[in-house]
């Protein structure tokens, strides 16, 4: 499980730092001859970013994993409950989802 978290951890990593490093690189790449080159050359700021946002979307991954779970398996045991348990998962759920968007703007704020 650890393996998993890790592996997810250094691929969101790589999957949000590179658009990052990727923008106007080009235009600097000449200039300065750098590989990345952040515009006022803030590399270590575009690397919390991204550290920050990857651990933002796997904790919300986390708890909306965990929800669905026990959902499932409070159905599972009493599904006369179903709707209700659906409306409370599909609740919390949301909650969780809007926290996320709100906490992903976070890291990008200076």
């Amino acid at each position: 499980m650890k393996k998993f978290l890790v592996l997810g951890a250094v691929l969101s990593v790589l999957c949000i730092v590179s658009p990052v490093m990727a923008q106007e690189a080009a235009a600097h790449e000449t200039a300065t001859g750098g590989f990345f080159v952040i515009p006022g050359g803030d590399a270590g700021l575009a690397i919390g970013v991204s550290l920050g946002a990857g651990l933002i979307v796997i904790g919300a991954a986390k708890g909306i994993g965990n929800i669905g779970s026990s959902a499932v398996e409070s159905i599972a045991r009493q599904p006369e409950a179903g709707g209700r348990i659906f409306t409370s998962m599909l609740l919390s759920a949301a909650l969780i989802e809007g926290f996320t968007f709100f906490a992903l703007l976070i890291p990008f704020l200076r």
